[in-house]
């Protein structure tokens, strides 16, 4: 399970985010980042047993600089993302452990140019289900709304008045729940990240459709 002694480190990390400190306390960060690994490592077991995935990717805390004006050096969070076998199913699972700030989350992230191309085409013709799913009462009680970055006005060759374009225009399709602390750190939590998971999957089964076959309906899968 995910103590608090794993969030207190997390925020004074937040509170020190520099190398000397970090330094000075790394041998703290390396048994919570033990104890969260095995965490992380059960939920994909859990998650396994109802999904097929090809395999978990932990996220470092050290963060690329590089592009960023942000130049701390250190995440103040850890993460893992759980990748589903491409190319039959699609969609990544994520989970965010930060101190107030925990969430899990899933969705599609970067579509390469073509996934995002037959998304919005499929959503030009007829966004009738995914509206279904995402104005589900249940969905939207775990989730809110469909979140993701987006273009301002539409897309090139996509008309701007067009009824659907509030999802056409999207770059990115994400949900997410959050979770407080308290929530974070009781026994139930991992149980309460699969359940979360499982509420994705009408979303992820459709979007999954959409990506593997053309618009006539057709399997795509035996081409690729």
């Amino acid at each position: 399970m995910i103590t608090k002694d794993t969030l207190n480190f997390l925020e004074k990390l937040s509170n020190n985010n520099n190398k000397e400190w970090f330094i000075a306390n790394k041998n703290i960060y390396e048994n919570e980042l033990k104890n969260v690994n095995i965490f992380f490592k059960s939920v994909y077991e859990k998650l396994q047993k109802i999904d097929n995935l090809e395999n978990i990717k932990i996220f470092r805390i050290y963060k690329d600089v590089r592009f960023s004006k942000d130049k701390t050096p250190y995440k103040t969070n850890f993460g893992a993302a759980f990748i589903r076998k491409k190319p039959e199913l699609r969609g990544g699972l994520y989970i965010h452990i930060e101190n107030k700030k925990s969430f899990v989350g899933g969705g599609f992230w970067e579509p390469n140019a073509q996934d995002l191309f037959r998304i919005r085409k499929e959503f030009e013709i007829d966004a009738s289900e995914i509206k279904s799913i995402i104005n589900n009462k249940e969905f939207k009680k775990y989730f809110g709304t469909l979140q993701g970055d987006e273009v301002k006005t539409a897309p090139k060759g996509f008309n701007k008045l067009h009824p659907n374009i509030d999802l056409i225009r999207k770059k990115q399709f994400l949900i997410s729940k959050s979770f407080d602390n308290e929530e974070v750190t009781s026994l139930n939590f991992a149980d309460n990240v699969i359940d979360t998971f499982i509420k994705m999957y009408p979303f992820f089964n459709y979007m999954t459709e959409v990506l593997t076959t053309d618009l006539n309906g057709i399997s795509i899968l035996n081409k690729q």
